[in-house]
């Protein structure tokens, strides 16, 4: 029996699919729920198992993009697995052995006595192409007999910025149906919303603190770190509680605001930037959240990550400081309408009490949609994750560390 394998639905709204990559050879025998291909959506890279065991026959090709539903290889259930688990290979026959043959003696070249004039550089000429590397082979002489002069040799030295000889190669490669979808998405959100940025810095002191008395036992008790990522989720769920406009986006002519907080993070998967959302983040603890982002990130990295798993989403949180960025205006998420970008941490002088002191200083920005955010929402949700972040035992924490790390 032949079975037909289809493209499966790998999410609403989604019509077509590109085959990525083939994980398989045509002829391989497969076994059932065996991985066989992975295909690219708009939204994710997602893998294709084989439906049953047998001998496959693939109908597309790597590149291709194709419907959902359309057959994309066929299984042969009826053909028995070779021994020793192999894939049945054509023979290679022996090519015959072919008879050697005499090798004729090599005629005589005559040869051809080079004269002084046939392409000999005069002694400034030569000077100058040995100067610059330059063999005489490669220039035209247009003195008498073809003898090149000083001015062939002047005119033969490259000027400033012509290629000299080094690799000029280039590669061309078809972008993946996901980095196609990413970069509409990205030109979309530049050019349909009032895009703008506004920037603030924080002083890391408390978190490193708490951070460095509190992560060992935190670690030891719940499996996972105490990274930054649980203290800036905290702290912008707070700003969106005190400014739900920044929690909302736009539907035609209307205003959606959500009372719950799904909270994209944007993190870098083998296939490009994936968005995964942590769903009721204002209901999770530290440690829920902590072992969320872990959970999503290596799921984005092994690219096992679903479409359902990236869909929706109400703000996001973009790390670019993971990769030494000062600052940035990061791109806002459509349909979202903010999202806040963490940078790196840099130890630089700020004032206190006064004095100059040395402190880890991370800046922040937040790019929002200004058709409905204003300036006092979008200003006073910065500051409200700026305060959350420098009194953190204080506004995360109700001033009980260890009930809020369950220590």
């Amino acid at each position: 029996m032949v079975l037909e394998m289809k493209v499966p639905s790998p999410g609403e709204s989604i019509t077509e699919v590109e085959i990525a990559e083939w994980l398989v050879q045509d002829g391989d025998y497969v076994e059932k729920d065996q991985a066989i291909a992975e295909v690219d959506s708009d939204k994710a890279t997602l893998e294709l198992p084989a439906e049953e065991s047998g001998i496959i026959t693939l109908k597309a090709e790597e590149g291709d993009a194709v419907a959902v539903g359309e057959v994309v290889c066929l299984i042969d259930t009826s053909a028995a697995k070779p021994e020793g688990g192999d894939s049945p290979k054509t023979e290679e026959k022996e090519a015959p052995k072919e008879e050697p043959k005499a090798v004729e003696a090599p005629k005589a070249v005559e040869t051809k006595t080079e004269t002084y004039a046939s392409g000999t550089p005069s002694p400034a000429a030569k000077k100058i192409l040995d100067e610059k590397g330059i063999e005489p082979a490669s220039v035209s002489g247009t003195g008498r007999d073809g003898r090149i002069t000083k001015e062939d040799a002047v005119q033969a030295v490259p000027a400033m910025g012509t290629p000299t000889g080094g690799s000029r190669g280039e590669s061309r490669s078809k972008l993946s149906m996901l980095r196609r979808k990413v970069a509409e998405r990205l030109v979309s959100a530049k050019n349909e919303t009032a895009m703008l940025t506004t920037f603030n810095e924080v002083d890391m002191s408390p978190i490193f603190a708490l951070r460095k008395q509190y992560k060992e036992q935190f670690k030891e008790k719940h499996g996972v770190g105490l990274g930054f990522m649980s203290f800036f989720t905290k702290a912008v769920i707070r700003g969106l509680q005190m400014y739900p406009a920044v929690n909302s986006m736009i539907d035609g002519k209307e205003m959606i605001t959500y009372d719950f907080c799904d909270i994209s993070i944007a993190v870098s998967g083998p296939k490009g930037l994936m968005v995964p959302v942590i769903r009721n983040a204002e209901n999770l603890t530290f440690r829920g959240v902590e072992a969320e982002v872990k959970r999503l990130a290596i799921r984005a990295r092994d690219g096992q990550i679903t479409v359902d798993e990236m869909t929706g989403g109400t703000f996001t949180i973009s790390n670019g400081g993971v990769f030494g960025s000062m600052l940035s205006t990061p791109i806002i998420n459509p349909p979202q309408s903010g999202i806040l970008g963490m940078h790196n941490i840099v130890e630089r002088p700020i004032a206190k009490d006064g004095q100059v002191v040395i402190a880890p200083i991370m800046y922040v920005a937040l790019s929002y949609d200004h058709r409905i955010i204003d300036g006092r929402e979008s200003v006073g949700f910065l500051v409200a994750v700026k305060e959350a972040l420098e009194s953190p035992e204080e506004l995360l924490m109700d001033g009980n560390v260890k009930k809020a790390l369950e220590l």
